[in-house]
């Protein structure tokens, strides 16, 4: 067979239209480039891998399961699915084209009329028929001849999808409920979907996500699916399994009621989205019920509520798009399971050259700075990502990359009543340092804090329980930690910062840092109250509290902490990027071990 191309064609192109021609039409083929006699390449006709009069093809059976997965679709009843748009979310299969529908962005996962129902990265999906007997006409009889009762509401996939697919170029499981069957309700056909997904991601050791949107357990439906062994109950339980093995990463797009809310606390991570996300262990008229408190659902467990007050929302994202955005920001942060180091990526300059380090930290330890203005001298540039930024504001917790190596940071903020750690701030950081240890993230604690807060209503907080969490969490860490002493460091508060007491592979200061007790205001008040209040005159009591002020800073300050090797050294401030990039590529790979014991007591 003899074929012509436009002149333009290259012999590459030539070759492979060739090749393509005489492997499907079964003939040998010349293909000639413009006017040219002789061919730019040829091929041999190849035997088919069917007969060339096959002329087999799918049936009534096949096209009828096409048209029952195309019903399926469609999701839940069309006036539930109308109403998606005025509540600002998407359609279930919609969102997962958001997630992982590929880079061009033109799969409509919500398209019933997509043969392979899914988009371009879901790899496959589990149980689109669960249910399928209990609703769809098509459904086959029951096993005594007698039809299935069927026409009332739709379930299909029983209200919950379930599957793997790729997300930033990882493989990923995934859950997500769909609000149009029964508000994302859970019942018998759809926990089973999710406990074997949980289980599968055990097997895998792949990352895991929850995209949730759900009004908690069907009450009508709850036989066979609350109280059993492979139950809801089961879900927390592996869960738990799974904590610290995979990263599990939840995002809320509804109300999450009950056995719902657990999910997300479960979590790894949890992202809410303002106007659309909440969670509560009971819905609104629930606690009306129970309590006569009114309240909306907002105010019960809403972003602000989780961000600020509970803890136990990560981040909160602006609307769907930005929810994907940040959680492709996050996992790039994160190894696929335990034991993996964290992706590391090509360095960048900071934000903010580290000259100007010493000039931000004031020589007072009274004057605030920002503790993120220090990260944009320190990590590369636009790699600060901050985690529970509203919550316990007193210590910044954030990934970062210096020379393009993840490393978590936990760093007090003076600008945050003067850095002192209070319950929420310690009961952060040491969720997040247990986080970082479990997935091989090191640590770098920036050190500037006045200790743990004192004072009745922080007793009553419960300071010294979420303080010694934060103490154990530092303790138990095995990652590389680096301990950096940027000004003041006084009590407990460099016990909990990675002091030299906690086996840090280097604590290193600035020229600005103290080391001590307690700062030289208190100390004096402490210890020479009275002494100075015997003294009379004004001016004489003045210059004596300034002697004895300078004679304790002379005692706490780093060079006294060096010079006694307290400290391993003191680094120039404009070289403190260099210093700890050198000193976190050399201790890469520390082995550290703990005490033979089954776990601790603390967390």
């Amino acid at each position: 067979m003899r074929v012509h191309v436009g002149a333009a064609a290259t012999p590459e192109e030539a070759e492979a239209i060739a090749k393509s021609l005489a492997e499907h039409l079964g003939v040998d083929v010349d293909v000639h480039v413009g006017d040219e006699e002789t061919p730019a390449a040829s091929a041999e006709a190849s035997e088919p891998s069917y007969p060339l009069d096959d002329d087999l093809g799918p049936t009534d059976r096949e096209r009828d399961l096409r048209a029952e997965i195309d019903d399926i679709l469609k999701g839940g009843p069309e006036k539930y699915r109308d109403r998606l748009e005025a509540q600002g979310k998407l359609f279930v299969r919609d969102r997962l084209d958001l997630w992982f529908g590929g880079e061009d962005g033109t799969r409509g996962a919500g398209d019933a009329s997509a043969s392979d129902g899914g988009p371009a990265g879901v790899t496959f999906e589990d149980g689109k028929f669960a249910a399928f007997d209990d609703w769809h006409p098509n459904a086959p009889a029951d096993e005594d001849g007698e039809e299935n009762e069927r026409g009332g509401d739709r379930l299909p996939g029983d209200g919950l999808l379930t599957g793997a697919a790729t997300f930033e170029g990882r493989d990923v499981h995934f859950m997500a409920n769909d609000f149009t069957v029964k508000a994302g309700s859970m019942a018998a056909k759809g926990v089973e979907k999710f406990l074997r997904m949980q289980q599968r991601a055990l097997k895998t050791g792949n990352p895991v996500f929850y995209l949730m949107d759900s009004s908690g357990g069907r009450i009508d439906q709850q036989t066979g699916f609350f109280a059993n062994r492979e139950g809801i109950g089961k879900y927390y339980y592996n869960h738990s399994l799974l904590s610290g093995a995979v990263p599990q990463i939840c995002v809320l797009y509804g109300p999450c009621i009950a056995g719902a809310a657990y999910t997300p606390v479960f979590a790894d991570f949890t992202v809410m989205v303002e106007g659309m996300s909440a969670m509560a262990i009971a819905s609104p008229r629930m606690v009306e019920m129970v309590t006569g408190e009114e309240i909306e659902m907002d105010d019960l467990g809403g972003p602000r509520v989780h961000a600020e007050e509970s803890g136990s929302a990560d981040l909160v994202a602006r609307d769907e798009e930005h929810a994907r955005e940040l959680v492709a920001d996050l996992i790039d942060y994160l190894p696929d399971r335990a034991g993996e180091k964290p992706p590391r990526r090509e360095t960048k300059p900071p934000k903010f050259s580290p000259d100007g380090i010493d000039e931000l930290i004031p020589a007072s330890p009274n004057r605030a700075y920002d503790a993120r203005d220090l990260l944009d001298r320190i990590a590369d540039a636009e790699s600060v990502f901050e985690l529970k930024k509203g919550y316990g504001p007193e210590i910044v917790t954030a990934f970062c990359r210096i020379d393009g190596r993840p490393v978590g940071v936990v760093a007090n903020q003076p600008t945050e009543r003067s850095g002192a750690i209070f319950p929420d701030a310690a009961e952060k950081a040491a969720e997040f340092i247990w986080t970082c240890d479990a997935y091989e993230i090191p640590l770098l604690y920036l050190c500037d804090t006045p200790g743990f807060m004192a004072g009745s209503q922080v007793e009553k907080d419960a300071i010294l329980e979420k303080g010694k969490k934060m103490i154990y969490a530092t303790s138990s860490a095995t990652v590389p930690k680096q301990t950096v002493v940027v000004r003041k460091a006084y009590g407990a508060g460099i016990y909990a910062m990675g002091g030299p007491a906690y086996d840090p592979e280097s604590v290193i200061g600035l020229p600005s840092g103290e080391i001590g007790i307690m700062g030289p205001e208190a100390a004096i008040n402490a210890v020479y109250a009275r002494k100075l209040a015997e003294i009379d005159d004004e001016e004489e009591r003045a210059a004596e509290e300034k002697r004895l002020r300078e004679e304790y800073r002379e005692g706490i300050d780093v060079h006294r902490m060096a010079s006694e090797v307290v400290i391993d050294e003191i680094v120039p401030p404009s070289d403190l990027r260099a210093e700890l990039a050198a000193r976190f590529d050399f201790y890469e790979d520390v082995q550290k071990e703990l005490p033979d014991k089954k776990h601790g007591t603390v967390l």
